[in-house]
């Protein structure tokens, strides 16, 4: 009786590691594939980050007065190009220039040449080169501006580099969906591959198509669904345990995509698990017993 009930034990105990191994694997792909979708849905987000640092200081004549300074910077933060406006004095100004420098330049000077300023920072739908060219004629029109300044070179490098980031991007997307589909099937395979005698010994005791397929279909519904849990709970973990280095990209907007690519991983768990699975079964209830050595 000891041998008839180890051989049970280590068959139940060999297929429950192989379910847990398939069970692993299919949450790491969807963790990959999650990420994924996340890079690509925020993506427009990131790259609004980046483009919502360029912006324009308007260096303001020396005898502004301070309700004139008041007037543009109201009329500015009304404009729907400007997301935001820092007036900075020459006091501040100079204390900025000295931590950067290190030392106080005004100690050999005896004077503080520094004029007053506006930090403008503009919405990225603005931050094109025609648009900044545009807006850099406008703020000049102001009175109270003497000067404006923005980084040229580094805007065209910025706008340059976020499109060609954007393209490899979608390429590579592309690719590692594929790959992702096709682990996720061989996986599944494998797992089928390895009970193919089993469906065999159903098949020869009379078992029809649908019963056989039943049990592996309801286990990879709930790989599928397992799997997707998992891989919700560590991209989640994640966000959470980086959400200071991602403050700037963290907001109420992305929530509704963010939620859209979770929903996303676990459908396409389930539909990837349930699809594999059913394809091995038949492949596996087609074959002859001869057939299933090879």
């Amino acid at each position: 009786m000891a041998i008839k009930q180890t051989k049970p034990k280590r068959l139940k105990k060999r297929v429950f590691n192989l379910w847990i191994t398939s069970l692993i694997s299919i949450s790491l792909v969807l963790t990959m594939l999650g990420l994924l979708g996340l890079i690509l849905v925020n993506g427009r987000k990131l790259s609004d980050y980046v483009r919502e640092k360029i912006g324009f200081t308007l260096v303001l004549h020396d005898n502004v007065k301070p309700d004139a300074v008041k007037k543009l910077q109201e009329n500015l933060n009304k404009s729907s190009y400007v997301k935001s406006t820092r007036y900075i004095d020459k006091e501040t100004a100079g204390q900025e220039l000295t931590e950067q420098l290190g030392e106080d330049f005004t100690g050999f000077l005896g004077f503080n040449p520094l004029f007053e300023s506006i930090e403008v920072k503009l919405f990225a739908n603005y931050t094109d080169t025609d648009s900044l060219q545009f807006l850099e004629k406008k703020f000049l029109s102001y009175p109270q501006v003497k000067e404006v300044y923005y980084q040229k070179d580094l805007v065209q490098v910025i706008n340059d580099n976020i499109n060609k980031i954007t393209l490899f991007v979608l390429v590579i997307s592309v690719l590692l969906t594929v790959i992702f589909v096709a682990l996720i099937n061989n996986t599944i395979r494998i797992s089928v591959y390895s009970q193919r005698f089993t469906i065999n010994t159903m098949q020869m005791v009379g078992a029809s198509n649908s019963f056989i397929r039943k049990p592996f279909l309801i286990q990879s519904l709930m790989m599928g669904f397992y799997g997707s849990v998992i891989a919700s709970t560590i991209i989640l973990t994640g966000i959470y345990l980086y959400r200071n280095e991602l403050h700037g990209l963290l907001s109420a907007e992305i929530i509704y995509p963010t939620g859209i690519v979770f929903a996303a991983v676990f459908i396409l768990g389930v539909i990837f698990s349930y699809l594999s699975t059913y394809f091995a079964v038949n492949k596996f209830l087609g074959m002859k017993f001869d057939e299933m050595f090879y």
